[in-house]
């Protein structure tokens, strides 16, 4: 009787384990009655499940630890998400060893601290060897776990936002600890200081550190390599020039301040001498770029890809977008970008364009859990676009190819054919659909994207508008990314986008000058010209316009292209600046 009542409470387990799920999700109003009456833990047949990739188990009240046997029962899992349960104090036991692990949400929970076996997992040997991207944002953290860089060494995006932490433990930032950082976040918190030794974290990209209580801000930072977009903003700095560029200048204007000693250093000749050298390179690199564009970009174009990046400043009408507050706790992390050039009307073009974009979901965004594409016609875009969040009930779109229905109703009606599809095909594992649709389970909003009309033109992750579809004659498009996880996800999701567009260009084109070989050699002797491709010699080159994303007060958050963006270690590639 036991046994058959423990089946009865957890259904998700017996159809999980009947076909063979690799996802499996559990939420809902029934969910936190079930866990507490197992003691405020997750059932143990839950870690009998070992081809499971994907766990989610999300806003339950009464969830306080994970329960022994995950990492033994759950070794090919890729994806764990724990976010806005009640677990702390601590983790125990503690998670790891995970092998397989590669995101880690524990966003929205009580985790006062992690330390050794009631933390993330072991240091020696590593506990969680392939983790990537890990989210402690919203507890109630006082200090991270000295061993976090030696359990998870390979670390790109760590999001600490929200939580009690004073300092960084200084094992952090020792030379090589953690080689692949890219996107640290620890904005609201309760930091006091910040050490020379982030110099060392030599990948790092983004790093906010906003409403802390920071008073100075080391020069050496100016010194990471890769250093592009910083967050200072809602510290108390003793130097008030500083205080008052961190609220309304550049990150390369910060940086640059810093490198020079700032204020009360006794460097002010230094400083201005640093700023006429930078004016003087950029002047050099505008020659540059506009001298040797026409020669050097005619020999790249003839053998390799071809991408130039319009800047901001150099665009008479760029298209900006503003994220609203509203997504801070659904999915904030956004990226846009216009791509002009495209050839679509030739072939199969435009189905390798939207096969590629599906592969992009399934491989680098893991099946939407960490990432989603969405493209646009660029011609039926009116900006400028408000990326927010609504409510179900009042989140209206009209989705590729059906007719306008509240966001709540469209999700339900998914549901029912995504099931109904899989059953008709007797198929052990779950749909495309299915893979997508709970990411918004227990979600009050929404995100959405608006354009200047008050339209829903995109509703991540789940579908686009109609109103902006792609067709065959679209030359422009507007591309976003969109996630739940990091930043940097969404800017190596519309790298590898990009990238792929450039060689799906090149390969029209020269299917093009194939086909249309024979016309060239019968006009040859009139000397009429061949067509377009003879006149643009190989010319494949797509334009790359940046897209700012400010916040609701108009400050910077991103801008993509950066300097950093679209950096192809392929030879076949040459991108202009």
């Amino acid at each position: 009787m036991a046994a058959v009542a423990v089946s009865e409470a957890w259904p998700e387990l017996d159809l999980a384990e009947r076909e063979r799920r690799r996802e499996l999700l559990l939420t809902g109003p029934g969910l936190e009655e079930r866990v507490r009456a197992a003691g405020g833990r997750l059932p143990p047949r839950l870690f009998t499940l070992p081809l499971l990739h994907y766990l989610e188990v999300s806003g339950c009240g009464s969830l306080r630890e994970p329960g022994p046997g995950l990492a033994q029962g759950l070794p090919q899992l890729h994806s764990l998400v724990l976010r806005r349960n009640a677990l702390g104090p601590g983790l125990s036991p503690e998670l790891g060893p995970l092998p397989a692990l590669r995101v880690l949400d524990l966003s929205g929970n009580a985790l006062e601290a992690l330390p050794p076996g009631q933390g993330l997992g072991p240091a020696e040997p590593p506990g969680l060897p392939q983790l990537q991207s890990l989210n402690l944002s919203g507890n109630r953290l006082r200090e991270l776990p000295a061993d976090l860089a030696r359990c998870a060494p390979r670390l790109q995006t760590l999001n600490l936002t929200g939580n009690r932490l004073d300092s960084f433990p200084a094992e952090l930032f020792l030379p090589g600890a953690l080689p692949l950082l890219s996107e640290l976040a620890a904005a609201d918190n309760c930091l006091r200081e910040l050490s020379d030794d982030i110099v060392h974290l030599a990948s790092l990209k983004t790093l906010d550190l906003s409403n802390n209580q920071l008073s100075s801000v080391p020069a050496a930072l100016a010194d990471c390599p890769k250093l592009k977009e910083i967050n200072l903003r809602g510290n108390k700095l003793k130097d008030k020039r500083l205080e008052k560029m961190v609220s309304g200048c550049q990150t390369k204007s910060i940086l640059e301040y810093l490198r020079v000693g700032g204020r009360g250093c006794g460097r002010g000749r230094d400083r201005a001498e640093a700023e006429k050298e930078e004016s003087r390179r950029q002047r050099r690199e505008r020659k540059r770029r506009e001298g040797g564009e026409g020669e050097g970009g005619a020999a790249d174009g003839a053998g390799r890809l071809l991408l130039r990046v319009l800047h901001v400043s150099e665009n008479p009408a760029p298209l900006t977008v503003t994220a609203s507050a509203a997504v801070r706790d659904v999915r904030p992390f956004f990226v846009g970008a216009v791509v002009r050039g495209m050839d679509l009307q030739a072939g199969n073009a435009l189905r390798r364009f939207l096969t590629s974009q599906t592969k992009l979901h399934e491989d680098l965004c893991e099946k939407r859990t960490v990432a989603t594409i969405a493209t646009h016609d660029r011609a039926a875009v009116r900006g400028p676009l408000l990326y927010t969040g609504r409510p179900p009930q009042d989140l209206k779109i009209v989705p590729l190819g059906r007719k306008e229905v509240k966001a709540k109703d469209l999700v339900r009606q998914l549901q029912l054919e995504a099931e109904e599809h899989r059953k008709q095909r007797k198929r052990q594992t779950v749909s495309g659909l299915h893979r997508y649709l709970h990411l918004l389970d227990g979600q009050d909003r929404y995100p959405c994207l608006v354009d200047a009309d008050g339209d829903v033109i995109s509703f991540p992750p789940i579908t686009n508008s109609e109103k902006t579809k792609i067709k065959k004659t679209t030359s422009d498009l507007f591309l976003e990314v969109t996630s739940a996880t990091s930043l940097q996800i969404c800017k190596d999701a519309m790298d590898a986008l990009i990238l792929k567009m450039a060689e799906i260009n090149k390969c029209t084109l020269e299917n093009k000058e194939e086909g249309s070989l024979a016309d060239a050699e019968a006009e040859a002797g009139s000397g009429q010209p061949s067509g377009p491709g003879a006149e643009r010699g190989g010319g494949c080159q797509l334009v790359v316009e940046q897209v700012r994303v400010l916040d609701e007060e108009g400050h910077l958050k991103v801008v993509y292209p950066s300097k950093t963006d679209l950096d192809f270690a392929a030879a076949h590639v040459a991108v202009a600046r």
